[in-house]
């Protein structure tokens, strides 16, 4: 599912930016791309991630910038050795100008680090990971429920045609019966004919060509498909909704075998569209 979240927050003496897309995917499959200093925390981001998000494609990009006007303590000492040293340099060698401030600050260990409380630590980070997390599933949840009316549409254009298939059903039966007969009448050319085989072969047509059962089972998988649509918490519900649509798909195939008849065979496929369209949906349902 796609979504946006962003959230900021310190990170000892760092103020820390995180932002979170999600698009489309079947599988978990997250991209982090932390700055050098927070990059040692990037296993702790994918587990936070991995908690919440079951499903997408994320993109995880965050960005520092010091908060306090100093970033590290500057050596005096050495900061006084290095001036002298250049002033020394500069008249031994006869050149002109002036000792630059910046010059010698980028000398080595002229700035030291601020200490263990400038770097941060990892909850600080996961805190703020967290926060833009709950950003993003709120735009996800938005989603899902433009999502969940879409599927609910096509689920009810399912159940009308399995309606006209379950009242066509013994419309059908009476139709291969009378076609049986006749078959019978033709080929036999008024001989007399065994009317308990003929029974017989009637009641054999019968049971081949019911499909009471799966429709009875395609209305139980479409119910539960619309509870777990429709049910509240947060909870993950792709993958079960994933496994009812086989068990429908399976039963359409079932009805599609047994139908042996035009009109049938014409709702069969605007099931099987509706599926597909479903399907496309919910290997992308978190």
């Amino acid at each position: 599912m796609t979504g946006f979240g962003a959230a900021e927050g310190h990170v000892g003496g760092s103020r820390v930016s995180v932002e979170l897309r999600t698009v489309n995917h079947r599988f978990f499959s997250p991209s982090i791309k932390l700055p050098g200093e927070l990059s040692r925390w990037e296993p702790d981001v994918r587990e936070a991630l991995r908690r919440r998000i079951s499903r997408g494609h994320v993109t995880v990009s965050a960005r520092t910038e010091r908060s306090g006007a100093l970033s590290g303590v500057i050596d005096e000492a050495r900061f006084a050795q290095y001036a002298a040293m250049l002033r020394d340099l500069r008249d031994r060698h006869g050149l002109d100008g002036a000792i630059d401030v910046a010059t010698v600050l980028r000398l080595p260990d002229v700035v030291a680090s601020g200490g263990d409380d400038e770097t941060g630590t990892a909850a600080e980070l996961i805190a703020i990971v967290e926060a833009a997390i709950e950003a993003l599933m709120r735009t996800r949840g938005e989603e899902g429920q433009r999502l969940t009316v879409y599927l609910l549409e096509r689920l009810r254009i399912v159940e009308g045609a399995l309606s006209r298939i379950a009242g066509r059903a013994p419309e059908r039966v009476v139709a291969q019966r009378d076609r049986l007969r006749e078959s019978v009448r033709v080929l036999t050319d008024g001989m007399a004919v065994d009317e308990q085989r003929i029974a017989q072969e009637i009641a054999i047509l019968a049971d081949r060509l019911d499909v009471h059962e799966e429709l009875q089972r395609f209305g139980s998988h479409i119910a539960a498909f619309q509870g777990a649509l429709e049910q509240g918490g947060g909870e993950p519900v792709g993958k079960r909704l994933g496994f009812l649509l086989q068990e429908m798909l399976r039963e359409a195939n079932t009805t599609g075998s047994k139908a042996n008849d035009a009109v049938m065979l014409q709702d069969v496929v605007t099931i099987k569209e509706e599926l597909e369209r479903i399907r496309e949906q919910v290997e992308n349902l978190e």
